[in-house]
């Protein structure tokens, strides 16, 4: 049963350290190649959960049977239980708050409105310019025009009141 735990261990370390030295040489290599094996709906399986509850399942196999008189059965019973404990753990303090967490810079022009930005480029009376608005994760420079017909100078604040046509409608913000 000893061999099996270092089997386990070992099995896991070098997932570890091939991963982290050859990850992205090795998905950019066969992209695409396992996407049948893909698992999208069964997030508690992800690799990162599997190896490491296999990782933990060796080291606790070892570590008991060094130091414990227990029998196979009881030790094999103690690795199982904390390699589900430890991988629950890595799921739902790693996995599943990293899936929640993507951050995008997609955006509709309609999710512009009421944004503040900064003008760049000073918008005339009755032409176009350029904002610099935050949206998500990023910025996006944007033309713009004024919605009263006045004149706004570059670095002014303004605020976006209407999107329509490529083009987004501000008036400037005067800050209290």
């Amino acid at each position: 049963m000893l061999t099996f735990y270092w089997i386990c261990l070992m099995g896991g370390v070098l997932f570890a350290v091939i991963t982290i030295v050859f990850g992205d040489i090795l998905g950019d290599l066969l992209d695409g190649f396992f996407e049948v094996l893909s698992m999208d709906g069964l997030d508690l399986f992800q690799p990162v959960v599997l190896v490491g509850g296999i990782t933990v399942l060796g080291g606790t196999g070892i570590m008991l049977d060094q130091s414990t008189n227990l029998e196979a059965f009881p030790i094999l019973l103690l690795s199982l239980m904390a390699s589900a404990v430890i991988s629950l753990l890595v799921y739902f303090s790693y996995v599943r708050p990293m899936k929640n967490s993507e951050n995008s810079t997609g955006f509709s022009m309609q999710d512009l409105v009421g944004k503040i930005g900064e003008v760049t480029i000073p918008i005339p009376e009755a032409g176009y310019g350029e904002v610099l608005i935050k949206v998500g994760a990023g910025n996006t420079n944007q033309i713009a025009a004024s919605l009263d017909e006045e004149e706004i100078p570059a670095g002014a604040k303004v605020v976006v009141i209407e999107a329509r046509d490529s083009t987004v409608y501000v008036f400037q913000y005067e800050d209290e």
